[in-house]
Parts: structure tokens; C-alpha cells; sequence
């Protein structure tokens, strides 16, 4: 089911951006990844998640959850993270980029402890997205990273 999905990621050319329905699953992957980062998915980072995918594509309770659990099941089959966010990258526009950066922090944040694992794969996720160095210290600053 989602070979398909990752082989148009995978084909996509960094001009072309993704078609939307294959960008929100992308990009709520990354959520779920980094919400599982740590091995301790947490109630708050997947109501979190939800609250994310229903303001972004205007969709119900129910509609998030459904969308949030074929995330995971994308997040399961995709590639390394490297490879997976450079996906992204190649396929979403700059500013979308940075709002998904920091919806990832909002998801780490979630449960309200910023653990190694995750500032860690916010890091990487940065830099794969092509976050610029001072976007993505604004991002830490805005959500409070250095007062964890």
C-alpha cells in the first residue's frame, strides 16, 4: 500500500512539489516518527499529532485520527529519517517546510520533557528539511527549548 506513495516520493523531482494528499502523509509521518523517537509514544504526542493534522487540513476529531493512524502505519514502512525528510524536502515549499519544523516541536514538546532522542532527530530533521541554522534556533527559542 504505501510502496507506491514512497516510490512517487522517491521519483519526485525537487521542482515538482508533492501532490497534497501525498505531502500530509509525509509530513504526519515525520510527526509520528518523532513522536516515537524515544520508544514512549505518549497520549499527549498523539493528541498533539491530532490537534496538528485537523488545524492543517480542516478536518474532524475522527478524520485527524483516522489520518494520524495511516501515519503510522507510513511512518512503520518508510525509510531512514535522513532519506525519508529529504523526501520531503525535495517535494514541499520552503515556508511549509518550516511550519511542519515547528509543528515537530510541538509534538516533542507534547508531554512536556524534550528527551536526548528527540532534540536530537529535531536536529537531523532540520537540517534534512533545509531549515536554515537562525530559523531553526528561533523555532528552539519559540517553544522554549533552552527553559526544559
Amino acid at each position: 500500500m504505501f510502496a507506491d506513495f514512497l516510490s512517487r516520493l522517491t521519483g519526485t523531482k525537487p521542482d515538482t512539489p508533492l501532490p497534497p494528499l501525498d505531502a500530509r502523509l509525509a509530513v504526519g509521518a515525520l510527526l509520528v516518527r518523532l513522536a516515537k523517537i524515544d520508544a514512549h509514544y505518549a497520549v499527549e504526542e498523539i493528541a498533539q499529532i491530532d490537534m496538528i493534522l485537523a488545524r492543517a487540513h480542516d478536518l474532524n476529531p475522527v478524520e485527524a485520527a483516522k489520518l494520524r493512524a495511516t501515519c503510522e502505519k507510513l511512518e512503520a514502512e518508510a525509510p531512514e529519517t535522513e532519506t525519508f525528510t529529504q523526501m520531503v524536502q525535495d517535494g514541499v515549499p520552503y515556508d511549509a517546510r518550516s511550519e511542519v519544523y515547528e509543528a515537530l516541536w510541538q509534538v516533542g514538546l507534547a508531554d512536556r520533557t524534550l528527551r536526548p532522542e528527540e532534540e536530537e532527530l529535531l536536529g537531523a530533521i532540520a537540517s534534512a528539511l533545509g531549515i536554515t541554522a537562525s530559523d531553526a534556533a528561533a523555532a528552539a527559542d519559540r517553544h522554549g527549548a533552552g527553559q526544559i
